[in-house]
């Protein structure tokens, strides 16, 4: 998923938890400034985790500002990583990684937790090298596919956008571990449940040719219509 097919499946997460929940979403709060942040407005990243410890000093058992700190403190890793400081980047690797894993310890049914945490492997690991980013990578097809299972009442309920981009990530998430039978059971699935979806025909794509099409990076496939 190119940077924005991520940050459209954060976005998803509002469609995926209960609206009995929605007065508490957290995300709602966040994401503005979040993926601001991540597009390289340093400020506005600032203002996103300051809101996440604000929460935390509060509620230290708050699973969504937990896992929306660790997404920041993974970004900032990746970034620290590209500046060519490793001691910086290690550090802050590490702390992503307890934070991300301690929210879902907290939260494990929570898409509000799974989606962010996996979203941000999915997306952070495709510079890291194979046997690194391996265990990453399945370990956010498994938050993602637990989403699937807890969210398979109201699947029919469900728009194509939100079910196409849940199921590529999973269809794509299976590719990259080398687990393509899975991943065309995913794609198949993904022209089946979601025809209208944007990832249809690069999930047609896959299934012709077994790769997908290059994206130019610059829009959110099949995204606010």
């Amino acid at each position: 998923m190119t940077f924005f097919t991520w940050l459209a499946t954060l976005v998803l997460t509002a469609a995926q938890v209960p609206a009995t929940q929605q007065p508490q979403r957290f995300d709602y709060q966040v994401r503005a400034d979040f993926f601001a942040g991540v597009a390289g407005d340093e400020a506005r990243m600032n203002e996103a985790m300051d809101l996440c410890e604000r929460t935390l000093a509060e509620n230290p058992k708050h699973a969504e500002a937990m896992v929306w700190h660790g997404a920041g403190a993974f970004v900032r890793a990746g970034q620290a990583f590209q500046k060519g400081d490793m001691a910086a980047g290690g550090q802050l690797f590490g702390r992503a990684m307890k934070e991300m894993n301690d929210a879902v310890a907290l939260a494990p049914d929570n898409p509000g937790v799974l989606i962010p945490r996996a979203a941000v492997l999915f997306e952070g690991t495709r510079a890291m090298p194979p046997d690194t980013a391996r265990p990453l990578v399945e370990s956010a097809v498994a938050n993602y596919e637990h989403v699937l299972d807890i969210q398979a009442p109201i699947w029919p309920t469900l728009g194509d956008h939100a079910r196409g981009e849940l199921l590529f990530g999973l269809a794509e998430g299976s590719a990259r571990v080398g687990r393509l039978d899975k991943a065309r059971l995913y794609f198949e699935r993904l022209i089946k449940d979601a025809p209208t979806s944007g990832q249809a025909p690069k999930a047609e794509q896959w299934i012709s040719t077994g790769t997908l099409p290059k994206s130019n990076g610059t829009s959110c496939v099949g995204c606010h219509k």
